[in-house]
């Protein structure tokens, strides 16, 4: 039926087998096969090329309808053998997901219009378990995580950048390390990966980590660095944002700073959806990156 399709197109034998990539003799003896199981002749044959016969002609307008039906079957098969269809429940970190996923959501809704996602935020210890037991599919968040059924795909390296209320005389140029020492970091709840990876910044330069003001979200650690309660550490992607941004805060420009966190999407080895779980790990890398090219600001 593709043969015949390219045969009423291009009215010749050997432009049609050009574009249907096989010889002309074959082409040929397939559409005589076809005749020969339907027992009507649906060409007129020339030196010049083919016309279609009347019945042709009303034949060739059925196989049009036939292979484009095919081609949508053959669509809904990829999408099946991916598994971006139906719903996933992917859970991921307050500290990444808002800041993300939702452009990337609809991108790859684009993409792959039978997808959902429901999404939940949680702490990513809690939700690589959540992984593991089967009550989540799928989670995006910052490394390490572990577990030893679980397949997890580095994505990208994000930059933690160092922040300061924009009248802080760490805010104008560029700053020793030295000249942290002393200085009062500010963090999140101890159950996040952000704070062990806060901790292990203050350590590193003789900072004071405040026990007495821990941030709940990383909205509320930019406004209490704006407000100059301290300096906070805050990923590139949330500062990058438009519901984040460097609204009353500025980047302190640390001589040799090179703090970040890498994050990978992560799922139960051995499942059924790891095809479409990679199909949504390079849409999240790619997005990501391009984002982090951006100039900050």
């Amino acid at each position: 039926m593709q043969y015949l399709a390219a045969l009423a197109d291009t009215g010749s034998f050997a432009e049609a087998a050009r574009i249907s990539h096989v010889s002309q003799p074959a082409l040929s003896q397939q559409v005589k096969a076809l005749e020969d199981k339907l027992g009507v002749r649906l060409l007129e044959r020339s030196t010049t090329g083919a016309i279609l016969t009347p019945i042709g002609r009303s034949i060739v307008s059925k196989v049009r309808g036939i292979l484009g039906e095919v081609r949508g079957i053959e669509e809904l098969a990829r999408s099946a053998a991916t598994g971006l269809t139906g719903t996933l429940r992917m859970g991921t970190t307050p500290t990444l997901g808002p800041y993300l996923l939702s452009p990337i959501i609809a991108d790859l809704h684009r993409a792959a219009p039978g997808l959902r996602l429901y999404v939940r935020e949680g702490i990513p210890d809690e939700q690589a378990l959540q992984v593991s037991r089967g009550e989540l599919d799928v989670m995006l968040g910052p490394l390490p995580l572990r577990g030893d059924d679980l397949e997890i795909e580095p994505l990208f390296r994000e930059p933690l950048d160092l922040v300061a209320a924009v009248d802080s005389p760490l805010a104008n140029g560029r700053v020793e390390p030295s000249a942290l020492a002393g200085q009062v970091l500010l963090s999140l709840d101890t159950r996040h990966h952000l704070h062990r990876e806060t901790r292990e910044i203050a350590e590193a330069h003789g900072m004071a980590l405040s026990p007495d003001y821990e941030g709940t979200s990383l909205d509320s650690l930019h406004m209490m660095a704006a407000s100059g309660l301290g300096l906070t550490v805050l990923p590139r992607l949330y500062l990058q944002s438009d519901v984040g941004g460097v609204s009353g805060i500025s980047v302190v420009d640390v001589d040799g700073w090179r703090a970040h966190r890498s994050v990978a999407l992560v799922w139960r080895r051995g499942t059924s959806m790891e095809a479409a779980f990679r199909v949504i790990a390079a849409h999240v890398q790619r997005f990501a990156r391009r984002m982090l090219e951006r100039e900050l600001g």
